[in-house]
Parts: C-alpha cells; sequence; structure tokens
C-alpha cells in the first residue's frame, strides 16, 4: 500500500474502507495465487513499477512459480501488447530474481565458492558478494546458513549495516529478522530466502 492510500485509510476510513472491501469481496473465490496474478497483470497493464514489484513478490511468497508469472504475461498478451511484457520482463531481470534465471526455469542450479570456514567464527555472521550475488552468512558452530540479502519484501538490498547483533532490519520498510533462523521477527511475516549450503574441503559451498 503506498503511503498516499495508508494516509486516506487512516483519514477517511469511512470512504476508502469501501473501496478496499470492494476488492476483497471481489476476490474472496478467487485462491490466492490467482489473485495475486491478476494483481500483477493489472499492474503491468497500468505500468506502476512500484504496484508490480510489491504484488510480483506477493505472488512468489504465496507459491506462484517464476514460471506461472511468465505464463500469466504471455497468456495477457491480447490485453498488454508486447512493449508492456517487455517493460514487465525488464523490471524482474532488474529485480535479479534467480528463479527467473533461464537456467533455473529449467531446473539448471549450480554450487558457489561463498566463504572459507575459517573465515567465520562460530556465532558471527557476515556479508559477502558471490558470483552477481550479496548474501548473509551465518555460522553457528558446524552449521552454516547462506541467506539472499534481498528483504523479502520488495527485495530492497539490506546493507551489512542493518545487522545489529542477530537482527537484521530492512531499512525501507522495518521488516527485521533473526539471522540465526532467517524468521521474520517484525512487521512482515515472510522469512529471508536461505540458499542450500554445504561445507566442503574448507569452503561453504551455497546452491542458486
Amino acid at each position: 500500500m503506498s503511503d498516499a492510500l495508508a494516509y486516506l485509510v487512516k483519514a477517511r476510513p469511512d470512504a476508502v474502507g469501501h473501496y478496499f472491501q470492494f476488492l476483497k469481496e471481489c476476490g474472496k473465490h478467487l485462491d490466492p495465487k490467482t489473485r495475486d496474478l491478476i494483481s500483477v497483470i493489472t499492474k503491468v497493464h497500468a505500468q506502476t513499477e512500484r504496484g508490480f514489484r510489491q504484488y510480483l513478490n506477493r505472488a512468489l511468497r504465496d507459491g506462484c512459480t517464476p514460471m506461472e508469472v511468465l505464463d500469466a504475461l504471455l497468456m495477457a498478451f491480447p490485453a498488454l501488447g508486447l512493449a508492456k511484457i517487455v517493460w514487465a520482463v525488464d523490471i524482474i531481470l532488474e529485480m535479479n530474481l534467480p528463479g527467473f534465471s533461464p537456467e533455473a526455469l529449467h531446473g539448471e542450479t549450480a554450487w558457489h565458492d561463498v566463504i572459507g570456514s575459517g573465515e567465520l567464527a562460530s556465532g558471527e555472521t557476515k556479508r559477502v558478494d558471490c558470483d552477481g550475488r550479496a548474501l548473509f552468512v551465518h555460522r553457528a558452530g558446524d552449521d552454516w546458513r547462506v541467506y539472499d540479502s534481498r528483504c523479502p519484501h520488495q527485495t530492497t538490498d539490506i546493507p551489512h549495516l542493518a545487522l545489529e547483533g542477530h537482527t537484521l532490519t530492512c531499512p525501507k520498510h522495518q521488516w527485521a529478522f533473526d539471522i540465526r533462523s532467517g524468521e521474520c521477527t517484525a512487521k512482515g511475516n515472510t522469512p529471508l530466502r536461505r540458499w542450500p549450503s554445504k561445507l566442503e574441503q574448507g569452503r561453504v559451498m551455497a546452491r542458486w
């Protein structure tokens, strides 16, 4: 929700509340994924970038696959036209979402060398860049956790200065996460994305 809409909801709930109730009633017979994909298409049709990013992330959180998102865009071609589909794909590529790479779409993932095991003591967390991705790596004894640095809310890239103790707070909307588990502890309810990881010959490897 934009700041302006949030303001109107507080300032004139008697009027604006009816609009949101209308939207809720219109979609109550749809499953969340279908509702999300329709919202994605409407944002592409209006070419509202902020809304498109928001609803794309919501669709992915609710279980839509990248291929389903692409199918929805392509099936809406008669209404959208090629120019708006290309506009949407340009934004997807700019967001650098791993699931949308051609390799990931066809099930081809790879292991990446992230960090040496001796570079991080137990209980410590470090932000590293690896093969075009920013990551937070947390070590708890022999357990290694590798997280995507992007907030699951609107894919804001969270900087290393946002980590205080074991709490990582996104500077954009203050979603907070426990870096030890990746769980969201404030504002939202979606955890950090965790990449599969393993220790191999003294190196921490992660797969995406």
